[in-house]
């Protein structure tokens, strides 16, 4: 099982602590360092964002290893062609190691305050198909779109969504991942499975889709950090002790691990691990020197 860091990068992340998050994604061996695509913070106050995009653009440029990309980008904010040119523009730049998420979008307040139309549900999951069409054309088989990405034959399209038709449509026709957020293994395994509906009834081969978890991620090498770690966290999301959703993962690094393969018996192929305490690097090298391991071959 493949893991990644994943940041809410509208919770006040500074451009000091994006390079530090960055070199320890570097230095430790995760694989990956995605990021949220807001303007509006939740937890924080008042939650300032740098723009995702222009974000993975600079720390493309200070990287050689890590695969780099949002979680998701949603279809409100930004022209398909937009979008396609920003990925393409950070493939250069990290020679070749950006990955896009893409998905509907859902705030609506977060849209209100900064111009951006909200259309319906119904209306957003067209929009969606739309964008992806276009984004992979232009990344592909539009001459008329250039330079093309220096992945070939474009980089890995990640779909974001709850299982349900909109979202499925566009990732059975076009993506290579399917990714959804803060769920238990039990709905997981039913969101897998409606994923492989979908790709046989469009005769596409399930397998070659990657089915993938975003959910919030506490740990701790001991049972004392682990509880420091998760009164930080709760105290963030204004939780208390008592509190803890089913889907987050927390625990040991050994109970971490042991979580993560319930996971990956309900059919998930990778995990991006939400990590709100973003000035704590330890757990980023908890997450790659220690975590990583245990689950590499499940």
């Amino acid at each position: 099982m493949r893991l990644r860091l994943m940041i809410e990068g509208q919770e006040d992340v500074t451009w000091p602590q994006w390079l530090a998050l960055a070199g320890a994604c570097e230095e430790h061996d995760v694989d990956g360092l995605f990021r949220s695509d807001h303007y509006r913070g939740w937890t924080r106050r008042p939650g300032g964002a740098l723009d995702a995009w222009t974000t993975l653009a600079g720390l493309a440029a200070v990287t050689r290893r890590i695969r780099l990309g949002t979680l998701v980008s949603p279809v409100t904010f930004r022209p398909a062609a937009v979008l396609a040119k920003s990925a393409v523009t950070v493939d250069h730049i990290s020679g070749g190691r950006v990955e896009v998420g893409i998905g509907m979008g859902w705030n609506e307040r977060e849209h209100a305050i900064h111009g951006f139309p909200f259309p319906p549900t119904r209306d957003r999951a067209r929009m969606l198909g739309e964008q992806v069409e276009t984004i992979v054309s232009h990344w592909t088989d539009d001459d008329e779109v250039q330079p093309k990405p220096v992945q070939r034959p474009h980089p890995p399209l990640i779909v974001g969504g709850g299982a349900k038709p909109g979202t499925l449509g566009p990732a059975v026709r076009h993506a290579n991942e399917y990714n959804t957020f803060g769920i238990p293994p039990d709905e997981f395994r039913a969101r897998r499975r409606r994923l492989d509906e979908a790709c046989e009834a469009a005769g596409r081969d399930p397998a070659s889709i990657r089915c993938t978890l975003m959910t919030t991620f506490v740990a701790g090498d001991d049972r004392p950090t682990l509880e420091e770690n998760l009164r930080r966290v709760l105290s963030l999301v204004g939780r208390d002790g008592d509190d803890v959703p089913s889907s987050w993962i927390v625990g040991t690094t050994e109970e971490a691990a042991d979580r993560l393969r319930e996971y990956a018996d309900a059919g998930c192929d990778g995990a991006y691990l939400q990590h709100l305490v973003h000035e704590d690097l330890e757990t980023v090298e908890l997450i790659g020197r220690r975590l990583a391991p245990l689950v590499a071959d499940v």
